[in-house]
Formats: C-alpha cells, sequence, structure tokens
C-alpha cells in the first residue's frame, strides 16, 4: 500500500497546533483475541455533503441531515463503485453519518465511537468566519497556538485532538474484539484531519489530509501500527 494525499464549512481555518504523534495511540493490540496476528483494512470516509458545508458554516455537535446535493453525490460516487465492503461499520453517530452508511452500504448493523464526533464549536456552531471575525473570542481562539483556548461553551484543539485519539483507540478495540479484517468508518472533516495527522505526521500540512465530502482514506494496520494508506476517491 503506497503513501498519498479542507472540517466542516469554515473549520479549515481552526487549527495553529499540531496533534500527537501516533505513539499516543494505544500499540498494544497487535493481535486478534485467538492469538493471530491482527492484520486491517480501515476505511475512513467523511460523510456526505451538507447545507453547512455550501454555506461555509462552522458545523460540528449541531447534528444535521445531508442535503440533497449530498445524498445524489454519495450515490453517484457508490454507482462509480468506489466504496470498499468490510466486516465492520463504525459511525461517529451523527445524523450525517449514519444517513451516510445507509446511503452507501444499506441497512447494516454498525458501532457508534461517539468519540470520532466532529469538534464542538459551542457558541460558533452554524456561524461562518465572517460572522464570527470581529468577535474577541473567536479571535482568541484562532490565535491560540498551544491549543488551550476552548470556544465558548465548547472544546479546545488539544480537547479534541485527545478524544480523537481515543477514538482511534476505540475502533482498534472493536476490530479486535470482531476479529474483523476490515472496518469501515463513516466520520468527520476534522475527525479525518486529525487522525491522518495523528497517524502520519510530517508528511503533510495538517489540512491537506481533509478529503472532500464522501471521500477519505483506507488505512493499512498491522503489527501493531500503522504502516501505510491510499485514498478512497473517483480518480482510484
Amino acid at each position: 500500500m503506497g503513501r498519498a494525499e479542507a472540517v466542516d464549512g469554515s473549520c479549515g481555518m481552526m487549527f495553529g497546533i499540531a496533534c500527537s504523534n501516533s505513539e499516543s495511540v494505544d500499540r498494544n493490540i497487535t493481535r486478534y483475541r485467538d492469538g493471530t496476528e491482527m492484520d486491517a483494512l480501515i476505511h475512513v470516509i467523511r460523510h456526505g455533503r451538507t447545507n453547512a458545508n455550501k454555506n461555509g458554516l462552522y458545523c460540528g455537535s449541531t447534528d444535521i441531515s445531508l442535503s440533497e446535493e449530498g445524498i445524489k453525490e454519495i450515490l453517484s460516487y457508490k454507482e462509480n463503485g468506489i466504496y470498499p465492503e468490510a466486516e465492520l461499520y463504525i459511525t461517529s453517530g451523527m445524523k450525517r453519518t449514519v444517513e451516510t452508511l445507509r446511503l452507501i452500504y444499506g441497512d447494516v448493523s454498525y458501532v457508534t465511537v461517539a468519540g470520532l464526533r466532529e469538534y464542538n464549536f459551542g457558541e460558533f456552531e452554524m456561524r461562518s468566519h465572517n460572522e464570527l471575525e470581529r468577535r474577541q473570542e473567536y479571535q482568541a481562539w484562532m490565535a491560540d497556538e498551544a491549543g488551550d483556548v476552548c470556544c465558548p461553551r465548547g472544546e479546545s484543539k488539544a480537547g479534541f485532538c485527545k478524544r480523537v485519539e481515543r477514538g482511534i483507540s476505540e475502533v482498534l478495540e472493536e476490530i479486535e474484539k470482531r476479529k474483523a479484517g476490515s472496518a469501515v468508518v463513516v466520520c468527520h472533516g476534522g475527525v479525518i484531519m486529525a487522525i491522518m495527522h495523528i497517524l502520519f505526521p510530517n508528511e503533510r500540512n495538517y489540512y491537506e489530509w481533509q478529503p472532500d465530502n464522501g471521500l477519505g482514506y483506507t488505512l493499512q494496520y498491522y503489527d501493531g501500527r500503522f504502516t501505510g494508506y491510499r485514498e478512497i476517491s473517483p480518480d482510484y
């Protein structure tokens, strides 16, 4: 598997910090429960387009559905055969991820990993950069390089990264528990950027990891570590 190549709405502006590297992800999971080596493909897919994406709004904890445009786009990608099958299906539990899963895979059972929910923007939710840029709290959050400043009634950048790290470990635990050789994880743009930055640090700019809606990455996990990735894209 070769090495390859943006958050809901306006979130491409949000991070000035680096998340922790992959050493913070649980490395103790090297074998399935029967003792065989754990070897799995994890397909991480960004949910379909929403009206918040279209309008450039910060949309994290707000539980909105896909737009009509987003539904059509997912069905088009499905018709083109870009989505892999899997033995285990996981979502963040938010409507837009569950709806995306249903459009692609039908009425499959799935596991909810709440740690992979999108960033909680608190009082900045469903607002654009232009609406917020004069607010002192917003300016402080944007300028925060340490990642310790929370959005009012929301979370900090550092806290978000730690939550995503725990979410990755929970995905590995679910795979190990079911002895699955493959898993589909439908989550969010900001979450996928954090995952890829954590697992493959120094390969590219944080924001360059964000896939378009409905696209993502296939990750190779073997012998207790992530060894590579490829894009899930109409071009592959």
